[in-house]
């Protein structure tokens, strides 16, 4: 627990990472959920030893922030006393209901099992960055199309499909193996990654197809263009192979405070629940549960902030903590957040992501969004924000582009996107076609 990671490392229980709110810690567990008396006891060691502050992240681990190097240990002894399973090593994930959805092509936790027992026999750990990844879909209702990961085997009627580097959309496409074959195929790419070196990912290998020569493919696989799934599709009921239900519920821009979990949990107690599993897209489901009990549950994460309804406009911004949780934040982001979601839902029709941004790193949405406000010093070291669009957090860096109030700001931009969008047109297309000029000016205007 001496080591710390670097920034772009994966930040795990033994090697913590160092942010501008403290060191933080994830966790992803191996089975895929959490009793929820677990998580209970998870949330009182994040107040006990970080800020008091859980994450779910958009890959589906929990983070833990605010840790002091002390405290990071303490943290790691206080969940291994609660018996929670944690992965380590080489990320092998499978979807959020694996093993349960009514929906499922085939029970991907199996072959998960026969690659991570594989991964430690080869010694691959040691050999591969620390960002290489499996991902093992058995299909339903939740896939796993939008997890990066170096080798994606997803199921079909047919098979697996194997393809390697990226999103299911983005990913080299390689054929369809059989179950006998899967392991075997995945195994062989990433030893190919690993005589690459330790920072080579399998988006760099030069023909996948020749690694796995000698393994039969039994099809070719067909083309198709896979929709990523958004937050929204988690946040409803979901039917299980047992016929009960789970509810899906997301955490406001992925995170919430631990009191708030725990309450949640223990209402889960109370109607039956034994098992809760974060997802992707930054969600918890909660597994074994009838329509009256969904319902009830589902109140009571509503009352308590969490976000029940898939058209919640806060699912279309994506919000650092900022200040003052966050030592590099110059905006308090979540506030901003909430502010801009309640005031100018409007402009938060699902085309695009807002992306507010405490400073210029980022952190919440590393990729460029259709509009982004980030945090930035103004003369009077005060906190301002600027406005960019299609860009990172780092385009509006130019003090002559800052703003002291950036809610203001953004409701002039409101203001125009309402009378200048078209019929039938997405805020997205709008703010594309009006260009940065415009939308700059409007969100300049009236600056002191």
């Amino acid at each position: 627990m001496n080591a710390f990671a670097r920034r772009g490392a994966c930040p795990a229980l033994s090697a913590p990472m160092q942010t501008g709110d403290g060191l933080l810690a994830r966790l992803h567990t191996i089975a895929g959920g959490l009793p929820p008396r677990a998580l209970i006891g998870l949330c009182e060691s994040a107040l006990r030893h970080g800020n008091g502050i859980i994450d779910v992240t958009a890959r589906g681990s929990i983070q833990i922030r605010g840790l002091t190097p002390s405290s990071a240990q303490a943290l790691a002894r206080e969940v291994d006393a609660l018996e929670i399973d944690v992965r380590t090593g080489v990320p092998v994930e499978t979807g959020p209901l694996a093993g349960i959805d009514a929906g499922e092509i085939a029970d991907p936790r199996p072959l998960a099992s026969e690659i991570r027992n594989a991964i430690e026999k080869a010694g691959l750990a040691a050999r591969l960055g620390p960002k290489v990844s499996v991902v093992v879909d058995g299909g339903g209702r939740l896939p796993m199309d939008a997890v990066l990961a170096d080798v994606r085997l997803v199921a079909s009627s047919s098979g697996w499909l194997l393809s390697t580097g990226g999103t299911a959309a983005s990913a080299r496409r390689i054929g369809i193996v059989n179950d006998a074959q899967a392991c075997i195929a995945a195994i062989a790419i990433l030893e190919a990654v690993a005589t690459l070196g330790r920072e080579a990912r399998a988006r760099d290998l030069a023909d996948p197809h020749r690694i796995i020569a000698a393994i039969p493919l039994s099809a070719r696989p067909e083309r198709s263009n896979p929709q990523a799934p958004s937050t929204a599709a988690s946040i409803t009921m979901f039917p299980l192979a047992d016929g009960t239900l789970a509810l899906g519920i997301a955490l406001p821009f992925g995170s919430m405070p631990a009191e708030n979990i725990a309450a949640l949990a223990q209402g889960a107690i109370a109607l039956g629940v034994t098992e809760i599993r974060p997802a992707p897209s930054r969600a918890l489901l909660f597994p074994g549960m009838n329509g009256d009990a969904c319902d009830t549950l589902r109140d009571a994460a509503a009352s308590l902030g969490f976000i029940t309804d898939a058209a919640d406009p806060r699912l279309s911004i994506a919000a650092c903590p900022g200040a003052p949780a966050c030592g590099s934040g110059r905006i308090a982001t979540r506030a901003l957040a909430e502010r801009i979601a309640a005031r100018h839902a409007d402009l938060l029709d699902g085309s695009f992501t807002l992306h507010v941004s405490g400073c210029a790193k980022g952190c919440a949405h590393p990729a460029p969004t259709a509009l982004t406000l980030a945090g930035h010093d103004l003369d009077d070291h005060d906190g301002g924000a600027g406005i960019a669009l299609d860009a990172t957090a780092r385009a509006p860096a130019a003090e002559a582009h800052v703003v002291a109030d950036a809610q203001a700001g953004i409701a002039r931009v409101a203001s125009l996107v309402q009378h200048m969008r078209h019929p039938d047109e997405t805020v997205a297309a709008c703010l594309a076609r009006l260009g940065a000029a415009a939308v700059t000016t409007a969100f300049m205007q009236g600056r002191e």
